[in-house]
């Protein structure tokens, strides 16, 4: 192999050609057409001429030239642009009317706003009130997030909005369902929307024992449900939701439909006649349908430590599919407050007026249940 003679390729043999001559091989002439044929490098010395027959003599040639064929290589992959061929003007128009389409007209406005929002929450510039109620968290975040669902997938229709006071405090009570407490958010949601007011929720001490959800709840406006926290917020103007069937009514048989279980010892009647504000009944029809209660699992549920692990006609058997609430049609009905104001703060300690007062509550949100389950149509419009 140290002896063989190496011939450039194309050289027919002879050594010397193909490899670098100036002037080109017959092969390398006819591969390139008639242009490389012509003699374009050959020297010819000039003629003396008379000036006429000169100018005469460069008209013919500049009729008479052969365009010179210009071969482009390919663009390799290294060399294309990075932008794919488009200029970056092009590149942000494209992304400019993307999002036009997506989030509309309004779309700078909105995209300036969260740059905003980002930068408060990065700089510590928010302010949390002493139960850790972040207004911007709960408004931006959890109630942006529920809207959709409210507004496309439950349909949700209120009546008797009128019956919750623009400003100073009120209990709102509610009647539980659903399996999961989504009828709680959907109320917060929907008394935001209605009235720009936020809903304080009185909470089960189960929601402040699971990591991630205290957080979010505490962040939302909830706070645990005890007579002190439900009275101060109530003195301090704010609107508070509370659920008084607790467990009992969210994890209540499918059969028990609409059907109120007790109001527990009237904690929140008690609450509301200290602090003199009003409290407003509130009918929510169909939550119930969402997760029907079909079946439980005790044992599971005392080892995980919660009420009850529900089955439903979706879940398990679907897996995370069964999480999926269904697309029932939701009325909620706000009825007329029902003044404490006429009443001493001491009238608190007298447990017959606390009773009597919860059951002229729950007596009110059965009967609006019964009349808006005889209204609708159906349980899916």
């Amino acid at each position: 192999m140290g002896d063989a003679e190496i011939i450039p390729i194309g050289t027919g043999g002879r050594p010397g050609r193909g490899s670098g001559s100036v002037r080109p091989s017959n092969a390398s002439r006819g591969l390139a057409g008639d242009a490389a044929r012509t003699p374009t490098s050959r020297k010819t010395a000039p003629r003396k001429t008379a000036p006429r027959k000169a100018a005469a003599a460069d008209e013919a040639t500049e009729a008479t030239e052969i365009p010179v064929v210009e071969v482009r290589r390919p663009t390799t992959t290294q060399e294309r642009s990075p932008l794919g061929g488009l200029s970056p003007h092009d590149w942000l128009s494209a992304l400019q009317s993307g999002a036009r389409q997506v989030f509309g007209e309004d779309w700078e406005a909105q995209l300036a706003q969260f740059l905003a929002f980002l930068r408060r929450r990065l700089s510590g510039d928010y302010e949390v009130d002493d139960y850790g109620f972040d207004p911007e968290v709960a408004e931006r975040l959890l109630l942006a997030s529920l809207r959709p669902v409210a507004q496309k997938w439950f349909r949700i229709e209120t009546r008797g909005v009128e019956n919750l006071p623009a400003e100073g405090g009120a209990l709102v009570v509610s009647n539980h369902s659903g399996t999961l407490p989504v009828d709680g958010l959907m109320t917060m949601l929907t008394i935001h929307d209605e009235t720009g007011r936020f809903l304080r929720p009185l909470g089960a001490d189960l929601v402040f024992r699971m990591p991630l959800v205290s957080a979010l709840a505490r962040k939302g406006g909830a706070t645990l449900a005890c007579n002190e926290d439900a009275e101060r917020m109530l003195a301090g103007g704010e609107l508070v939701g509370v659920w008084p069937e607790g467990f009992k009514g969210i994890g209540k048989p499918f059969h028990d439909r609409y059907k109120l279980q007790r109001f527990g010892r009237g904690g929140f009647v008690a609450a509301a006649l200290r602090t003199g504000v009003p409290i407003v009944p509130l009918s929510v029809v169909g939550a119930e349908e969402i997760f029907p209660l079909i079946g439980n699992i005790p044992a599971l549920a005392r080892l995980l430590g919660i009420p009850y692990v529900p089955i439903t006609p979706l879940f398990p058997w679907l897996g995370p599919l069964g999480l999926v609430p269904l697309p029932s049609k939701w009325l909620m009905e706000f009825g007329e407050p029902i003044r404490t104001d006429d009443y001493e703060p001491s009238a608190a300690d007298d447990p017959m007026l606390v009773f009597n007062v919860t059951d002229q509550v729950r007596e009110t949100i059965q009967h609006s249940l019964y009349a808006l389950l005889g209204q609708r149509e159906s349980v899916w419009r």
